[in-house]
């Protein structure tokens, strides 16, 4: 996989991610000076290539001057993390969410508002690729991502370990008069059609977010950014780094 962007680069680094080769436009400025010496600190090769390569190998123009080649991008095992988790589970559930700016954005709330793991569908849905590593500023390399095959059984499974399940929907109750502590899971649907009929039956309750005027439903990762960071400020406002 070809990664881009300076965050992302940054963050690879960071948490160790192997990176085999790094493609730089020779740019003079301290921040890509400085991110270059972390590279070759660690010795990993450096081709010097101008905009226009780098360009073509990244597949987008979005690359602020630096690529990198990593292996495939690792996804958790639900249950793993799942028993890994010594409090009360926060999770995640996208289903069928298909754009990568959107996806990107809602990894980065979540791992903002403590979030332990976000799952996704294997079909229909956007999974990690370097433009949703790029929308993340890398943060997707922290926070575990895990595809299930089937949405609909992966929240009952979460049922049975007494996590409750919020399907965030326009018709749902609003967010601000719910208690959200305790073992909690929320479901955010795809841009158009919202949460499938299946998925939503599933859950225990529905969450919205009221409107002072009329309007469409507000963009998911939005959505999101709202309903998690009111959730955390629920939950432990003792963990709030200030």
């Amino acid at each position: 996989m070809i990664i881009y962007g300076r965050n992302v680069i940054e963050e690879a680094l960071k948490i160790g991610i192997h990176i085999s080769k790094v493609f730089i436009s020779d740019v003079n400025s301290s921040e890509m000076k400085r991110l270059r010496d972390e590279i070759e600190k660690r010795n990993i090769r450096i081709e010097i290539l101008d905009d226009r390569k780098i360009d073509e190998i990244a597949h987008s123009r979005d690359h602020q001057g630096i690529a990198a080649k990593i292996k495939d991008f690792l996804y958790s095992d639900t249950i793993k993390t799942l028993d890994g988790i010594d409090h009360d589970p926060f999770i995640v559930i996208l289903d069928q969410v298909q754009d990568p700016q959107n996806f990107g954005a809602i990894i980065r709330t979540a791992y903002g508002a403590g979030v332990d793991l976000i799952i996704i569908p294997k079909d229909g849905s956007v999974h990690v690729t370097p433009a949703v590593l790029k929308s993340s500023a890398g943060y997707a390399f922290r926070m575990p991502i895990c595809i299930e095959v089937n949405i609909a059984r992966t929240i009952e499974i979460l049922k049975e370990r007494n996590i409750w399940v919020y399907a965030a929907m326009m018709e749902g109750k609003p967010y601000f008069s719910m208690d959200f502590k305790g073992p909690i899971a929320f479901v955010f649907g795809n841009e158009g059609k919202g949460i499938r009929r299946l998925v939503a039956e599933k859950c225990d309750d529905k969450v919205s977010i009221p409107m002072a005027r009329e309007m469409d439903s507000l963009n998911v990762s939005v959505s999101a950014a709202v309903i998690l960071f009111k959730a955390m400020e629920m939950r432990n406002d003792s963990k709030v780094t200030r």
